[in-house]
């Protein structure tokens, strides 16, 4: 209710919201996990994803106020961690890049936003707080309160203390994100700019020196030849 101004009452959100369903199916689907009816853990999460468009592993540990934002698509792996506070939106991917058992997925902390199509790999740590943009690839750790974005992503702002209380939807702030595509073309255009003017400057003092040669040369050379 406080993170989709969509939703006009709790009714409308027990019944029509596939996050929701997910997730309480989810809690079903864990508790026979970890008492090691595994099959029938894979039985509710496979239900689930039927009837939501969202998988879960019932093996993920999921924190307290966790909101799945339209959903469709939504896959978290095995290992997953996720914390409390987090929201994640459509097409969002907490995979294992690795064959190997063990931890594999994605630590996500608590607060952290992760915007559409998002696909976060191995056995990275989203710390408390960060944001990850649409579409972006992480696969190195994320720190607190950072917001990435890009593939892969990379950091294009660090922690904004005045966005502390404000929830960023997609992961995104609206104001004062930079473009770090503008950004790169930029720091070439400065660059370039440089090196013109440095060339200018070098072009100028060649000329000068082959001025200062050519004088010399005719004062050094003879006026005729009766003067040798």
């Amino acid at each position: 209710m406080q993170r989709d101004p969509a939703a006009r009452s709790k009714i409308e959100v027990i019944l029509c919201y596939s996050g929701y369903h997910a997730l309480v199916l989810h809690r079903f689907a864990n508790a026979a996990w970890r008492r090691n009816y595994f099959l029938l853990g894979r039985f509710i999460s496979n239900f689930s994803r039927f009837i939501t468009g969202i998988e879960i592993h019932p093996g993920a540990t999921i924190g307290r106020r966790f909101f799945i934002d339209h959903g469709m698509g939504v896959v978290l792996g095995e290992t997953s961690e996720v914390g409390d506070d987090v929201t994640l939106y459509q097409g969002v991917t907490l995979g294992g890049t690795s064959l190997e058992t063990g931890k594999r997925h994605p630590t996500l902390g608590n607060g952290v936003i992760v915007g559409s199509g998002a696909q976060i790999l191995g056995p990275i740590i989203i710390s408390d707080s960060s944001r990850v943009g649409a579409n972006a690839v992480v696969l190195e750790d994320v720190p607190t309160g950072a917001t990435v974005v890009g593939i892969p992503a990379k950091i294009v702002m660090g922690r904004d203390k005045s966005l502390d209380d404000e929830f960023c939807a997609y992961g995104t702030p609206t104001e004062g994100l930079p473009d770090p595509i503008a950004r790169s073309f930029e720091s070439l255009r400065n660059q370039l700019n440089f090196l013109g003017e440095k060339i200018i400057q070098l072009e100028g003092e060649v000329a000068e020196n082959k001025r200062l040669l050519d004088s010399n040369v005719d004062v050094k050379r003879p006026k005729d030849r009766k003067a040798l």
